[in-house]
């Protein structure tokens, strides 16, 4: 333990030497691509509450997805991890990044590569948490494939507009509830932590941020095939303003028999039931899908 100590002391003292980050972006020519959907955070103080918010434990591989110049890297190296993945595709950030590689000892490892085509069961290792500044264009679909990789996490700490922090963590009942919500919800406890205002990104989005909390169960909120899940989330949110028996409909199964068999109310619409009600639409889906196959 004192040497794993002494390490990160000499990691953090390394990383607060280093230029401020605004000049390695001027050196680097590091201006944001919109096509990236790069906005970049450089206030040291808020990188250091998003890793805090992080509950990074020792011995800890951290995954950064779209590390940029190195503004929350820099948080990172000064945590209790043990490794620090950054991932870019960019490669005048790749560049700034080396030079952190450089005083971080064997601590950060560098991934050049498009975060949506890169196999990450490939380069983690276990126990793993993911910490990202998410770029905004992307950030839902790599959620979703994360949530799906047969590694699990153990937890993700990550940025997202608040728009989409809001639908992420919703309730039945509110307006921002709908299919991400679900899909999300059944597979983690899902919390909505702090925002982050547009002023702190280089160059500011249209949009505030907020930093979401991410915890995936030890086993999915009830049961359910998730192709099936989809379905039935897909068929009620695609029609939200209808009731149940009329947006199941798109199913191609007897809507009625559907709710029944589930026990949901034909009349309730999508936002009113919970992530459980359509844990048991998807299940009633399958019963009533493989009755008709044999039949």
């Amino acid at each position: 333990m004192p040497l794993l100590i002494c390490a990160f002391s000499y990691v953090a003292l390394a990383t607060q030497s280093l230029p401020p980050i605004r000049q390695v972006i001027a050196r680097h020519g590091l201006s944001a691509r919109k096509s990236l959907g790069q906005h970049f955070l450089l206030d040291l103080n808020l990188t250091r509450k998003i890793v805090r918010a992080a509950q990074i434990g020792q011995g800890v591989t951290v995954l950064e997805i779209g590390a940029g110049p190195g503004g929350l890297t820099r948080a990172l190296l000064e945590s209790p991890a043990a490794k620090i993945i950054a991932v870019e595709r960019d490669p005048r950030a790749i560049d700034a990044l080396h030079e952190l590689a450089l005083v971080s000892g064997d601590t950060l490892e560098v991934v050049k590569g498009d975060a949506l085509k890169l196999n990450v069961e490939e380069i983690i290792d276990h126990p793993t948490q993911i910490v990202a500044n998410l770029p905004y264009n992307v950030g839902t679909r790599l959620l979703l494939r994360y949530l799906s990789t047969s590694k699990r996490f153990e937890r993700m700490t990550l940025l997202f507009q608040k728009e989409v922090a809001d639908r992420l963590a919703a309730s039945p009942g509110s307006r921002a509830y709908g299919r991400l919500s679900v899909i999300v919800q059944w597979l983690c406890e899902v919390r909505v932590l702090f925002d982050i205002p547009a002023k702190a990104f280089i160059p500011e989005p249209q949009v505030v941020s907020s930093v979401v909390d991410l915890v995936p169960r030890d086993q999915p909120l009830a049961t359910a095939n998730k192709s099936s899940l989809e379905l039935v989330t897909g068929a009620a949110f695609g029609q939200r303003r209808k009731m149940l028996r009329t947006s199941l409909k798109a199913l191609h199964v007897d809507s009625r028999t559907l709710l029944n068999a589930a026990g949901v109310s034909p009349t309730a619409r999508p936002e009113e039931i919970s992530v459980s009600d359509f844990c048991s639409l998807s299940r009633a889906l399958d019963s009533v899908v493989d009755w008709q196959t044999k039949d």
